[in-house]
C-alpha cells in the first residue's frame, strides 16, 4: 500500500501547493510505514524535487491534463493501481475540483483543507472562517485529504524520486481551456501561495499611490493584495483582493496599510502567521487581530519600512 499525491505542474515544476501535497503524504506515509508516490501529468524536470519532500515515485502521465474530469480518472487510475489507502490533494481551485469527484470514484471519505497530519485517528482543519479548529475522523477504508496552502509547509531532505511513466483512459475532455492570462505577469508568486503579502485599502486614497505598496512588496520579495472596496471601485484587479469573498489566504507575514479591518476581510487572513497594520485609526477593528499595529500616515510609514528593509540587504 502507499499514500498518492496529486502534483499539479506549472511548466514543468510542481506548483508550491503540490509541494506541500506531496511533503504531506510523504510524512503521513512515513508515519503510517508506508511508500508516498507522486502523480503529475505533462512535462517534467527530473523527478520537479518530489524526492527531496520524501516521495520515493513519481507516476507521469505524458498528457497535459487541464479537465478536472480527466484527472479525475487519471487519479483513481493510479490510486488503485498503486494500492492507495490515502489520497492527498492541495485545497486549490484544482484540488477543490478533482477531490469531491476522486472521493466518489474511490468510495473514499474526504476531508477538505487539512492543516496537520493525523492524531489519534483525526485530522485537523480549520472551520468558521478560520476562528475554530475542527477535528474529524473518517471510517472508510479509503480517504482524500486537501491540504491547506501553506499550512504544513514544504519538507526537504529527501532522495530523488524515480519516474516511471502512467497512462489510464481518462475519457474526452469537458472543459476547453481556450487562452490564459497570468495573474501575476511580473513573476510575483500567487495569493494563494504566497508566504509574504503586502496590502492596502482605501486608505491609500487612489490607485495612482499603490507605488509605495508596491516597492515594499519588491523589496520584501512579497505578493500584493488589497481589500474589497479597492478592487470593486477599479484600484487593483479583483485578483488581488483577499478575504471572505475573494482570496483566503495563510502567509507567515501580512501587511496591511489603510484596511480598517471589516469582518469579511479579516476572515479571509487571519490564519496568516503574523499580521502588521499600519492605520492613522487608533480604534480601527484591525488593530485587535494584529500582532504589530503601527498608528501612523501609510504614505509616511511604508517609505519608511521600505528604505529600512533595502538597508538590511545592501
Amino acid at each position: 500500500m502507499s499514500v498518492l499525491a496529486i502534483v499539479p505542474l506549472n511548466n514543468g515544476r510542481p506548483t508550491k501547493g503540490g509541494l506541500e501535497a506531496a511533503s504531506y503524504a510523504a510524512a503521513f506515509a512515513k508515519d503510517q510505514g508506508l511508500e508516498a508516490i507522486a502523480l503529475v501529468a505533462g512535462s517534467i524536470q527530473t523527478d520537479g524535487d518530489l524526492g527531496a519532500t520524501g516521495v520515493v515515485r513519481v507516476l507521469q502521465c505524458s498528457d497535459e491534463l487541464t479537465d478536472s474530469s480527466q484527472w479525475t480518472r487519471l487519479a483513481a487510475a493510479a490510486a488503485q493501481e498503486c494500492g492507495a489507502k490515502t489520497v492527498v490533494l492541495t485545497h486549490d481551485h484544482t484540488g477543490r475540483a478533482i477531490g469531491p469527484r476522486l472521493a466518489v470514484r474511490l468510495n473514499a471519505g474526504m476531508v477538505s483543507g487539512v492543516t496537520a497530519l493525523p492524531q489519534a485517528g483525526a485530522v485537523r482543519k480549520n472551520v468558521f472562517s478560520g476562528k475554530a479548529m475542527a477535528d474529524v475522523e473518517v471510517s472508510s477504508e479509503v480517504v482524500v485529504y486537501s491540504v491547506t496552502p501553506n499550512a504544513f509547509g514544504v519538507r526537504d531532505g529527501g532522495s530523488p524520486a524515480a519516474v516511471t511513466a502512467f497512462s489510464a483512459e481518462v475519457g474526452d475532455a469537458r472543459e476547453q481551456v481556450t487562452g490564459f492570462d497570468p495573474a501575476s505577469a511580473d513573476g510575483q508568486t500567487p495569493l494563494p501561495e504566497a508566504e509574504l503579502v503586502v496590502s492596502a485599502g482605501r486608505g491609500l486614497k487612489g490607485p495612482e499611490n499603490w507605488g509605495i505598496v508596491e516597492d515594499l512588496a519588491k523589496a520584501l520579495g512579497a505578493t500584493t493584495a488589497c481589500s474589497r472596496p479597492v478592487s470593486d471601485i477599479g484600484w487593483r484587479p479583483h485578483h488581488e483582493h483577499v478575504g471572505q469573498t475573494g482570496i483566503t489566504i495563510r502567509p507567515n507575514l501580512y501587511i496591511a496599510a489603510g484596511i480598517s479591518g471589516a469582518i469579511q476581510h479579516l476572515a479571509g487572513v487571519n490564519q496568516s502567521k503574523v499580521i502588521v497594520v499600519v492605520n492613522t485609526d487608533p480604534e480601527a477593528p484591525f488593530f485587535k487581530a494584529a500582532d504589530y499595529g503601527i498608528v501612523g500616515d501609510a504614505f509616511e510609514v511604508l517609505p519608511r519600512l521600505t528604505a529600512a528593509i533595502k538597508a538590511l540587504d545592501a
